[in-house]
């Protein structure tokens, strides 16, 4: 029996004004997977994660989620996906923590259930302690973006999308929080698709990622695929652009 994909866009497309946008796309992200969109500006990247979360109606084709088509009225689709984006939203009027809840108080859950999550969650993705009592203004941006995916996975989605979540940071911040990221991935076994500029970042994160330009996906793959057998010149000199990737040896090596 065919396992159903946790995200599948059959020819979905999205166009804005100028043809800008994306599609049409095929692709499908198994239950666990972890997939990076990669490419330049305007690419696409972050049309497609719109898409996935109802953000967005597509022009043409469909897309699916756990098997069901998404549908952009459908407010309990949010309620399955985790969202966090560059920068973390967070509301500077509340705390933290309040921040991390919000949608959980909304639901109504009880104090005591608010409570023992955030703790859970507090642990996970390893905030400092009173960090969760503190207003935006008052946290760095590590902090912030560790609230942001605190409250992405307040209720505990199936998937996980991510919108450049760690553009905006500090080399050694941003890469503290991808060892991070990497570990939660792995301890909650969710589905991920995450955007990124980085390559290096993308390879770490994912083991598959896919290269979009103009809207289009170019090539999908390891970054080994990318680096060694490029399906055109542009991703060989995409590749090339990131001479810092390490690329792992040639077998035999």
């Amino acid at each position: 029996m065919q396992t159903v994909p946790a995200i599948e866009l059959r020819g979905a497309a999205r166009r804005f004004g100028g043809g800008a946008g994306v599609g049409p796309v095929d692709l499908a992200v198994a239950r666990g997977e972890t997939v990076a969109l990669i490419g330049e500006s305007g690419s696409g990247k972050s049309t497609l994660l719109r898409l996935v979360l109802g953000l967005a109606r597509p022009d043409a084709g469909e897309v699916r989620f756990a098997g069901a088509p998404v549908r952009p009225e459908d407010a309990g689709l949010r309620r399955r996906i985790g969202y966090v984006i560059q920068g973390g939203a967070l509301f500077p009027h509340l705390t933290a923590a309040e921040n991390a809840a919000l949608v959980a108080r909304w639901l109504r859950w009880d104090r005591a259930r608010v409570a023992r999550r955030l703790r859970e969650l507090e642990a996970l993705v390893r905030l400092p302690p009173g960090a969760l009592g503190r207003y935006p203004r008052e946290l760095s941006g590590g902090q912030a973006q560790r609230v942001a995916l605190v409250r992405a996975l307040f209720l505990d989605p199936e998937v996980l999308l991510l919108d450049e979540p760690l553009g905006a940071l500090d080399p050694l911040t941003r890469a503290s929080l991808q060892e991070d990221l990497r570990r939660v991935f792995a301890d909650l076994a969710k589905t991920v698709v995450l955007v990124t500029h980085d390559l290096a970042e993308a390879a770490f994160l994912a083991r598959r990622l896919v290269l979009l330009r103009d809207g289009a996906v170019v090539q999908a793959g390891s970054l080994d695929d990318l680096a060694r057998r490029p399906a055109e010149p542009f991703v060989a000199r995409f590749v090339h652009a990131h001479r810092a990737v390490q690329l792992p040896p040639e077998d035999g090596a």
